[in-house]
């Protein structure tokens, strides 16, 4: 990791998406911190979406619709799960300013949300940003058994659906890696970065936010084959596409 650079004030939507183009993302030393740092590991987990582990038990309980899995219904909340403390994580590292940058994303067409319900409850989901054909995880969260475990399988159907190439886990854990997370060096990493953006035109068209190229990801791809309101598709098809193409 690169020595932390600080920034105070607000994080303009275009300064992210071009930091996020070069392989740099920024961190909050606490949710009450009052300003940010950038980030850019010399040793990068990505998530290969054709290594995906889908374990017999986590199948079983993507099948049984255990948990209702959405996309965007609730992307405030989700971030505010992650951000809230819990007994296992007592504090974190998304600050207001990161929220409310991330809230800005997500308003427009940037950042998305999977979203894990236990009838009407949110019990677990993550949140990320997608650029080109490159997905990057943010954060994850988890306040059921396999909530989140549920989260990332359903990611990676619709990244894999959509027909994304990179995702960018930022920093391995035990967690990521029993779902198939690799770690690389940068320089790999930006290899693999190149290749996600190189065909979307220059990052300066991505943080104007223009419209994404034709040829980019699309996050929304697997709604129009399997999927209801609010994305809500079945556990059976995520299982289906992960296993009938892993």
């Amino acid at each position: 990791m690169t020595a932390p650079t600080p920034a105070a004030g607000t994080l303009d939507p275009a300064l992210l998406l071009s930091a996020y183009a070069v392989g740099v993302f920024p961190m909050a030393d606490s949710r009450d911190a009052d300003s940010i740092y950038w980030v850019e590991p010399r040793r990068r987990a990505i998530l290969p979406l054709d290594g995906f582990h889908l374990s017999r038990s986590l199948r079983r309980v993507v099948a049984a619709d255990r948990f209702r899995i959405t996309v965007d219904r609730d992307f405030a909340q989700v971030i505010a799960l992650c951000a809230e403390s819990a007994a296992d994580r007592p504090d974190t590292w998304i600050n207001a300013m990161i929220e409310r940058a991330f809230m800005r994303l997500h308003a427009l067409g940037h950042a998305h949300s999977v979203e894990c319900w236990d009838g009407d409850r949110l019990v677990g989901g993550l949140y990320g940003l997608a650029l080109g054909r490159a997905f990057f995880g943010e954060s994850m969260v988890s306040r059921a058994t396999n909530a989140s475990k549920v989260a990332i399988a359903a990611l990676v159907a619709r990244l894999k659906a959509g027909g994304f190439t990179l995702l960018d886990c930022q920093f391995m854990t035990t967690h990521l890696a029993s779902l198939g997370a690799q770690e690389i060096d940068r320089a790999d990493y930006m290899a693999l970065l190149g290749a996600a953006l190189s065909s979307t035109g220059s990052s300066a068209a991505a943080s104007s936010g223009a419209a994404a190229a034709a040829d980019a990801g699309d996050f929304f791809a697997l709604d129009a084959a399997a999927g209801g309101a609010d994305g809500a598709v079945s556990g059976n098809a995520i299982v289906q596409l992960l296993v009938h193409t892993s």
